[in-house]
């Protein structure tokens, strides 16, 4: 984990990074009004999708990182967001970027998308104000530029999972995803002590893991190694050349030629 500083107009804001050892895409999240980078479903994607190859980059709006309880107005957030993402296209050039994050971050990612980022990932997105459902923010979902996917819980009050996609299939535009998870409410975690958070994770992470590589690829596998001049010989060439190899040892150890080059 790395964390990196952002020097914003509103603000420093930091960038919490866990990096993928071979990645093929980088996501940045932004967390939401009540909460920081430390929520359960940002938390779950950073531990999982690492390892699948897809960077996390958790964004903390700079008056989290200056311990304000409330945050700011919009026009201060998308700023502190734009300036974040210039510091990971620049800190991870030609890395696919996809953009995203929960709540009130969700929202951000969809006002500010724009390439080079490839799609949108909004979890727990606030479709309206709890009880107020003619509140509609619909149009900033509606408005992204390209592929999005919504992770909602079943019973969120901030816009339940089927209430988001009977918004956006009014929108008419291709490449939208919702994902409900059941029995959720806002925070996306476990709700009851039965709840199993590893499954709860699992739900949210896997079909996230899966929108990204399906964008950009999946991961690639390791090259083999390459072949040595022996590996590459008529096998009567190379017999004839480990019996001359065998009658020439001093000290009556065999090295195998056939052995991969640079292979210890």
């Amino acid at each position: 984990m790395e964390t990196v500083e952002v020097a914003t107009p509103v603000g420093t804001g930091r960038l919490v990074v866990d990096e993928a050892a071979a990645p093929i895409a980088i996501l940045v999240l932004g967390h939401g009004a009540g909460g920081g980078i430390e929520a359960f479903d940002l938390s779950a994607l950073a531990e999982a999708l690492p390892p699948l190859g897809i960077s996390v980059a958790r964004f903390e709006q700079p008056w989290r990182t200056a311990g304000r309880r409330v945050a700011g107005a919009a026009a201060g957030l998308d700023t502190a967001w734009r300036a974040a993402l210039q510091v990971v296209t620049d800190r991870w050039p030609g890395l696919p970027l996809v953009v995203g994050g929960r709540s009130a971050g969700a929202r951000v990612a969809c006002r500010c998308f724009a390439p080079p980022a490839r799609a949108v990932v909004a979890l727990a997105f606030p479709l309206h104000p709890p009880g107020r459902p003619a509140s509609s923010r619909a149009a900033e979902a509606a408005g992204v530029d390209g592929p999005l996917l919504v992770v909602q819980g079943e019973r969120d009050p901030f816009g339940s999972a089927a209430e988001v996609r009977t918004a956006l299939v009014r929108t008419d535009r291709p490449g939208r995803e919702i994902v409900e998870i059941p029995g959720a409410v806002h925070a996306l975690g476990p709700t009851r002590k039965a709840d199993d958070p590893h499954a709860r994770a699992r739900l949210i992470t896997t079909p996230v893991a899966r929108f990204v590589t399906a964008l950009v690829g999946p991961v690639p596998e390791a090259s083999a190694p390459e072949a040595s001049e022996t590996d590459r010989m008529d096998p009567e060439d190379r017999a004839a050349d480990r019996t001359a190899a065998d009658r020439t040892s001093p000290d009556g150890l065999r090295t195998d030629p056939g052995s991969p080059r640079g292979r210890s």
